[in-house]
């Protein structure tokens, strides 16, 4: 049986990565960002890793073939032996060739890309309306997940912050981004038939039920 090998795929703001959290419980696969392969091979001290590190240092963006190198390292691990959920990756298509052919080295697939659609002033609203605790991290919404105190954190009492590239003309141009760079991507996975399009603007359990059923019925 092929493992759950998927892919979520949408603008910011649309919950991949909420819904990945909850998903990878039921699934026991892990839940990999972007961000979270490129902290890991920096970390693992690898050549590929020490590589990454000197490019983002330097201030500048990961190149396709450096990222497809962290992309295979992270997904040899053990704990991907069940499949993942990419989450992030790829943002192009040139990099969703690469996995592509990365899939056919190891005589896998890519199982589905589950499409998140949600409009774009819902994005915008829920993006503007992040707020984020400096000192340990936590996120909040102050629409549908506020403080229990106004513009403070529940759990330490900080001043919450809004994330620069969370203000209304940051996030109107990461959408405009998203549409330009990733959204031909839709095309890509379409022609082979793996699209699965959720509504991101439902709620997790609704959106899990959904994917779990698709996954089920295969």
């Amino acid at each position: 049986m092929q493992p759950d090998n998927l892919i979520f795929l949408g603008p910011p703001g649309a919950g991949k990565g909420t819904i990945a959290k909850a998903l990878v419980q039921k699934l026991h696969v892990p839940h990999i960002s972007t961000g979270d392969m490129l902290r890991e091979a920096v970390a693992s001290g690898s050549p590929i890793g020490n590589k990454a590190k000197s490019v983002m240092e330097a201030g500048e963006l990961v190149s396709d073939d450096l990222m497809i190198q962290i992309v295979r390292e992270r997904l040899q691990n053990p704990d991907c032996e069940n499949g993942f959920v990419l989450d992030g990756y790829p943002r192009t298509v040139p990099q969703a060739v690469s996995l592509e052919n990365l899939m056919n080295e190891w005589k896998q697939e890519i199982k589905r890309v589950f499409l998140f659609e949600v409009a774009e002033e819902i994005l915008v609203q829920r993006i503007t309306n992040r707020r984020v605790c400096p000192k340990c991290g936590r996120v909040y919404n102050l629409v549908s997940l506020p403080p229990k105190s106004e513009g403070v954190c529940d759990d330490d009492g900080e001043q919450l912050v809004q994330r620069k590239d969370d203000r209304e003309d940051t996030v109107r141009e990461r959408l405009r981004v998203y549409q330009e760079k990733t959204a031909p991507l839709v095309d890509f996975y379409s022609e082979r038939k793996k699209i699965v399009t959720v509504d991101g603007a439902a709620g997790i359990d609704r959106v899990c039920e959904i994917m779990l059923n698709t996954l089920d019925g295969e």
